[in-house]
């Protein structure tokens, strides 16, 4: 039995080169280069062909090549009982933290219009920071490590999830308690997962739930995001500005009314990148764990999404 990967229009060599050099005994097919379908028990999957899954008749296993799983739960084809994993990178956290707070520090001392200045060769000394309260939406891995950078560098900072959290070192609210989160915050850094309930989340009213002058750092997915809600909102002065890493459709389309808006900054879903080295001696493990029936690491919780 052995390994597939599907990852349509992507180079997947460096994938292939680093489980051979685990197990090279593994056997490797490639989409769409597939032979032997029914000598696969492991997917290793990024944006798969919706309903391919069914034509692998002793499929075990699917791995994703990312953190983020909602690539795999959007197609209904695969049964319910195949387990999904992810993975989990000290790397991919380091990165993302980086990202964010990259923007908010931008953000926070206005280096956009001092490069605008710049060009304009103006002088402008007057209110050389913007005063921020920060609110991390989603405060799983990725977000508990980014709050506990923020706090270092000792900006304030508040939490939003889903669930009851006890024993944070900062304001945390959940569920019904979103104005109240809002109400405190004029930076919104969204690290959600992408669920059936999120999906959306940052929508019209949502923003006009906001503080004015909120300012906006997408990094999770962009099906969080209403598109044109948030042009509205950045037009009629409810949000300042918008740092956007991933979009509905990647890449953007050249026309994308993104690409041309002043108030919004746009970086090609490059806040956290896989790094295959660290990622595929998860996905061998699991390998061998699936076939030996063993526990598997890294396996996601399907009722809720991640």
């Amino acid at each position: 039995m052995g390994i597939v990967i599907i990852s349509p229009n992507r180079s997947t060599d460096v994938w292939e080169s680093e489980i051979r050099k685990i197990d090279p005994n593994i056997d490797i097919q490639v989409f769409p280069n597939i032979e032997r379908y029914e000598d696969v028990s492991v997917a290793l999957l990024w944006n798969h062909p919706t309903g391919l899954l069914s034509k692998f008749p002793n499929l075990k296993l699917i791995c994703s090549m990312g953190a983020g799983v909602d690539h795999i739960l959007a197609d209904d084809t695969i049964s319910d009982n195949l387990p999904i994993t992810r993975i989990v990178d000290p790397k991919l956290t380091f990165s993302m933290s980086n990202f964010v707070i990259m923007g908010v520090l931008n953000y926070h001392r206005q280096w956009p219009r001092y490069q605008k200045q710049q060009v304009e060769q103006k002088w402008d000394m007057s209110q050389p920071e913007i005063p921020i309260h920060i609110g991390v939406l989603g405060v799983g891995e990725l977000g508990g490590d980014l709050i506990r950078k923020l706090q270092a560098l000792d900006l304030k900072v508040a939490g939003y999830g889903n669930s009851v959290k006890e024993g944070l070192s900062y304001p945390y609210y959940h569920g019904g308690q979103l104005q109240d989160f809002l109400d405190q915050i004029n930076v919104i850094v969204c690290l959600l997962p992408l669920t059936p309930d999120t999906e959306k989340f940052l929508n019209k009213d949502f923003f006009l739930k906001c503080k004015k002058g909120t300012y906006l750092i997408n990094v999770a997915r962009g099906k969080h995001l209403v598109e044109a809600d948030l042009i509205d909102a950045l037009d009629q002065g409810q949000l300042s500005g918008a740092l956007l890493d991933v979009f509905l459709e990647e890449p953007l389309p050249q026309q994308h009314p993104f690409w041309r808006h002043d108030k919004i900054q746009v970086t090609p879903h490059i806040a956290s990148v896989t790094n295959p080295k660290a990622a595929v001696p998860q996905i061998v493990n699991n390998y061998h764990n699936i076939l030996n029936q063993q526990p598997l690491t890294n396996q996601i919780d399907r009722a809720r999404g991640y």
